[in-house]
């Protein structure tokens, strides 16, 4: 297979090998080779009660400092200021409610 440098538009009805460099207009359409799809993060969950029981997996299981947890009960993301289970939790939005397990 030839290799050819083209300056202008290209038009390939088969594809093509190899990096393709510069700026792309138009739609791209078919598989890009070698590009990973992002990875959707999604935070994990509880609610009020959970965040607020010692005892609860929110508290138990892999809390550290800054883990973030969707509370459901409010509606709002909850970041852990410690890693204990009676660590406390704080609001993001507001960053002044909080949940102190107990």
């Amino acid at each position: 297979m030839a290799n050819t440098t083209f300056s202008g538009p290209v038009i390939s009805t088969n594809g093509f090998v190899g990096d393709v460099t510069g700026n792309v207009t138009g739609n791209v359409t078919g598989n890009v080779a070698g590009v990973v799809a992002p990875t959707v993060l999604q935070a994990p969950t509880a609610t009020s009660a959970n965040l607020g029981s010692a005892t609860n997996a929110a508290n138990t299981t892999g809390k550290v400092v800054g883990k973030t947890v969707y509370n459901t009960t409010t509606k709002t993301f909850y970041v852990a200021q410690g890693t204990t289970a009676t660590a406390t939790w704080i609001d993001s939005s507001d960053g002044t409610t909080t949940i102190t397990p107990s």
